[in-house]
């Protein structure tokens, strides 16, 4: 064989390699993409809607309903929810929401009367609600609070979501821990789940004792992927974190956001999981 040849086939077989190696190199780096995009992603919005009064003070439901629709949500949290209540002209305000939204599946946890009617938390979902209850702790505030609990089936996967709207005064800060203890105490362990969302108006911020328990046992969304403040209050000129969606090892989070409108007293925070199977 000449030096030629040698040379000839000694290149070939160098680039022969090289291509089989950035193959392999290629195929592992697309790999993990390819298995997400098998997985289902999961759009999850909490949104204290003051009744659907905004800040121009008009009700219009059809405005907190473009807000659900422009995020995407499959899973929306609300609270400050009316049924029946004269201020809000007796709508009930969880059908008319999920009949504008198209997230047929909904829910609603009474905690109080009030005007004539009931005023709590709904869930609203693009899957379906297996099984819900509206658990009340200890009352030491002025007014019933509740957490609406909603086990959803998405695709197959089971979703147990805790949606809550806590007392609001510095001096309830020992209920608001009531709370969360609950929920990790005796509402989660009577379920069966694939992966657990708290979500809500805690009504405290970062680093409080009411954030420091709920994340003795979830992790806050915001902390993980948010980008920014994530302040939600109020709406014209955001000051605080008070509104969260706390999770578990069940879901990986993509991104958190907050948008910006004035349809509520609060702005909604939004987040995208990917479900893990």
């Amino acid at each position: 064989m000449t030096s030629h040849m040698q040379i000839t086939l000694h290149n070939f077989i160098i680039g022969l390699l090289f291509f089989f190696l950035v193959s392999c190199g290629n195929n592992e780096q697309a790999q993990p993409e390819m298995e997400r995009e098998d997985q289902t992603t999961l759009t999850v919005m909490s949104y204290n809607i003051q009744h659907g009064r905004g800040m121009d003070g008009e009700i219009d439901l059809e405005r907190i309903a473009q807000v659900i629709l422009d995020e995407g949500a499959d899973i929306v949290a609300l609270q400050e929810v009316d049924m029946g209540v004269e201020r809000s002209g007796r709508i009930d305000i969880a059908t008319e929401l999920a009949e504008l939204t198209g997230l047929e599946h909904y829910v609603f946890g009474k905690n109080i009367d009030h005007q004539g009617g009931d005023y709590g938390n709904a869930t609203l979902s693009r899957f379906p609600i297996t099984e819900y209850e509206n658990v009340h702790f200890e009352q030491m505030s002025p007014e019933q609070r509740g957490i609406l609990t909603t086990l959803i089936d998405v695709d197959g996967f089971s979703l147990l979501m805790m949606n809550t709207h806590l007392a609001h005064r510095s001096q309830d800060e020992p209920e608001r821990v009531i709370f969360i203890e609950g929920a990790r105490d005796e509402i989660i362990p009577r379920y069966q789940s694939d992966a657990i969302i708290f979500i809500g108006d805690f009504n405290d911020v970062p680093g409080s004792a009411t954030h420091e328990a709920v994340k003795e046992y979830l992790t806050d969304v915001w902390e993980v992927v948010g980008d920014g403040d994530g302040f939600t209050i109020p709406p014209d000129n955001p000051n605080r974190r008070i509104d969260y969606i706390f999770y578990d090892d069940g879901l990986e989070p993509l991104n958190a956001w907050v948008p910006v409108t004035m349809a509520s007293d609060h702005l909604p925070l939004v987040a995208d999981f990917v479900l893990r199977n």
